[in-house]
């Protein structure tokens, strides 16, 4: 969810943050940023000057939530006491504007890695995967895999029914300055494959072509 009310700034992270694999909602001011936000939201991007109210009164609101997405300030406010008061406030990383690109989708890759690990497993159907054991399942028949192809699993099973560019599970599974061959992914994905799919069945992963893989819901 981004909350910026500036239509430039909130358009481009829109787009953006889709073209990263993201599944983005964007409101102009607090009251339709709060009430788009779901228990399935993991991370808010979050303006400090809204037009109908403090962000910080809205990031003290998410912060009472049950369901607790990440906070992301990202604010032109850029004082010392300011980075203080929306910590204080419940914010769980702040980034004043102007703010470089990659580092922004660096903090927020970091921000939904945490939302993640708040959850103990993900499931896909009859597919379990649980982040504490490392262990995963299929009607409950233990599945073993080696520990890239677990880190690919889970990168694919946390945006289950939406594509995940190439790029990206490179960064997240191997490294950000990854630069060895990218049939290394393809390798890890064709292996993953034959431990998932049942003989004949239909695969649970598919193949975009130049964009990346998919992991289809049941």
């Amino acid at each position: 969810m981004v909350i910026e009310d500036d239509a430039g700034i909130g358009s481009s992270l829109e787009r953006t943050l889709e073209g990263q694999g993201y599944e983005v909602s964007w409101s102009t001011s607090a009251a339709e940023g709060m009430s788009a936000v779901r228990p399935t939201t993991a991370l808010v991007v979050l303006d400090l000057g809204l037009p109908d109210r403090d962000g910080l009164d809205v990031c003290r609101m998410l912060n009472a939530e049950a369901a607790r997405p990440q906070v992301l300030i990202l604010t032109a406010r850029g004082e010392e006491a300011d980075v203080v008061l929306g910590l204080d406030a419940g914010a769980d990383d702040y980034l004043v504007k102007p703010f470089r690109l990659a580092e922004l989708l660096a903090r927020v890759r970091a921000c939904t890695r945490r939302a993640d690990g708040e959850r103990d497993r993900f499931v896909v159907g009859d597919l379990v995967v649980d982040l504490d054991t490392r262990a995963v399942t299929i009607d409950d028949v233990p599945v073993e895999l080696r520990p890239k192809e677990f880190d690919l699993l889970v990168a694919l099973a946390r945006n289950a029914g939406r594509v995940v560019r190439r790029e990206r599970l490179l960064e997240e599974v191997w490294d950000e300055h990854w630069f060895g061959s990218t049939k290394t992914l393809d390798i890890h994905i064709w292996a993953l494959r034959r431990k998932l799919d049942a003989p004949g069945g239909r695969s649970r992963i598919s193949t975009v072509r130049g964009v990346g893989y998919r992991m289809d819901l049941p």
